[in-house]
């Protein structure tokens, strides 16, 4: 369902290029590339407002802080990712890298998206796992703006599968609200010894500031100090806490402030200067996550 709904905005966007050449051709050329211009740049000028945001809210935050210039190479990478990732990547290519379960011994991995995305978000972690020979299932979490508790059975069904294929309890790698996801489905029933190793990268954990504007379900339970975040740390146990790595970036535009990322008790690794969606494929990210999954 996400891939279309992405589909549709990717092809209003192009209709929307195509009637800005339409209507401002005979104005001459300079007037089509200012057109287009504006049409393209209400992306990053929307990343900038984040950026914007995140920095303010930030100043405040126990983690370091990140520079102005850190902050504008911050939000230049977000602005070539995104698009990537929208308007390509999960719209048109979600099952390019279909799930792989091989049958031998290396332990696998559950690929767990966040919040407006899908499957496709995670191919290049696919497509190295798969040069590995190593299984993986990367789920969609659907309904898209439903609420996160329900998601856990989707994550169990996916963990079963990976467990049957290699005999081994799988690594749970999400990125934003997939390790929400995943902390709930720890938290409906005693599934910690039914995984190694909990991964999240940029995971709202205590909520984000961002969220007081959603008005989805999924995205009011990510809001700052919500009653839903409240009583998911109050469910959780402290074995279950020690299963996890944080991966978390002084300059994210979604989770923010920064430290909403951290988990108590927890293995917490900061980021510099990284935004929220190319936080998930960060090499240092990328590289000590499949150490882990291969340890």
């Amino acid at each position: 369902m996400l891939a279309r709904i992405q589909q549709l905005l990717v092809t209003g966007f192009v209709l929307a290029l195509v009637a800005c050449v339409a209507l401002l051709w005979q104005h001459g050329p300079a007037a089509v590339v200012l057109g287009l211009m504006a049409v393209t740049g209400v992306i990053p000028a929307v990343l900038a407002l984040e950026f914007l945001l995140a920095e303010r809210v930030n100043r405040t935050d126990p983690v370091p802080r990140a520079s102005g210039l850190t902050w504008l190479r911050a939000w230049w990478s977000e602005a070539g990712t995104t698009p990537q990732i929208f308007g390509w990547r999960q719209p048109f290519r979600s099952g390019s890298v279909p799930d792989f379960l091989p049958d031998n011994d290396l332990r696998g991995v559950v690929f767990v998206h966040g919040f407006f995305c899908n499957r496709g978000f995670w191919n290049p972690w696919m497509t190295l796992l798969r040069g590995e020979d190593r299984a993986f299932v990367a789920v969609d979490l659907e309904p898209v703006f439903g609420a996160i508790d329900a998601y856990a059975a989707i994550i169990d069904a996916a963990v079963a599968r990976v467990t049957q294929a290699t005999g081994l309890p799988p690594v749970l790698v999400c990125h934003s609200m997939g390790g929400l996801a995943a902390r709930a489905w720890l938290r409906s029933g005693n599934h910690g010894p039914r995984v190694s190793r909990v991964v999240t990268i940029g995971t709202p954990h205590h909520g984000t500031w961002l969220a007081r504007f959603s008005h989805v379900r999924n995205g009011r339970q990510m809001q700052r100090h919500s009653a839903w975040t409240r009583e998911l740390a109050a469910g959780q146990r402290a074995e279950d806490a020690k299963l996890f790595t944080c991966w978390y970036s002084n300059c994210d535009n979604i989770v923010f402030p920064a430290s909403t990322a951290m988990l108590e008790g927890a293995d917490n690794r900061l980021v510099n200067g990284v935004p929220h969606v190319a936080l998930g494929f960060y090499p240092e990210v990328v590289q000590r996550t499949l150490e882990l999954v291969r340890r």
